[in-house]
């Protein structure tokens, strides 16, 4: 009895930290996108999640540690947002209505819940190898999404195709972000759409 009833706390304390890692890596994964890679600190972070600055290094080794996991979970939940278009679409419009999602004023606007490429892309090269190699990591993976559903899919140009559309999506949405005059931030992103889009079938 005195057993099952030690394993019963353990796997409660588990539970518990584990819903307290998941909630700092959440709030991160935000900061890292609304604020760079140099403005998300630690004690931050904690106080959003609920927890105190000295609860940290029950969680990560360091600072970087935690960005890492951050920016992974940026990934995985922008990669997912991609996945979950595409699943939705028609394959034979499925590139478009990604695009589409990409591109759009509402993806524009919301920095710390959208693409990390876009919101961190320039930062990343002065991070710790950790970061670079979870990005480049979501790179591949996202070409190769965008190759997979291209009208071209299997022809010798495909993947070149999509390394001009992933640079010409995250680039146009990175000067869309930074201009202050709203129609310029608009023609960026319809101009780029208008280039990307493959021929309606």
């Amino acid at each position: 009895m005195m057993i099952i009833m030690r394993t019963s706390k353990a796997n409660a304390r588990a539970s518990a930290k584990e819903a307290s890692h998941e909630r700092i890596v959440a709030a991160a994964a935000r900061a890292i996108r609304r604020s760079g890679y140099d403005g998300t600190g630690v004690a931050d972070i904690m106080k959003e999640a609920g927890l105190t600055h000295g609860a940290f290094y029950a969680h990560f080794a360091s600072r970087e540690a935690m960005l890492a996991e951050a920016a992974d979970r940026a990934c995985a939940d922008s990669a997912a947002a991609a996945a979950s278009v595409a699943a939705d679409a028609p394959s034979n419009v499925a590139l478009a209505r990604m695009l589409e999602a990409y591109l759009s004023k509402e993806h524009e606007q919301q920095v710390e819940m959208g693409c990390p490429l876009a919101a961190l892309g320039s930062e990343t090269v002065r991070q710790a190898p950790e970061v670079r190699r979870v990005m480049t990591r979501h790179i591949k993976q996202t070409i190769d999404l965008l190759a997979r559903e291209s009208p071209g899919w299997g022809q010798p140009g495909a993947h070149e195709e999509a390394l001009v559309t992933l640079s010409t999506m995250v680039g146009a949405l990175v000067l869309a972000r930074a201009v202050d005059d709203a129609t310029l931030s608009d023609r960026l992103r319809e101009a780029a759409l208008k280039q990307l889009r493959p021929p309606t079938p």
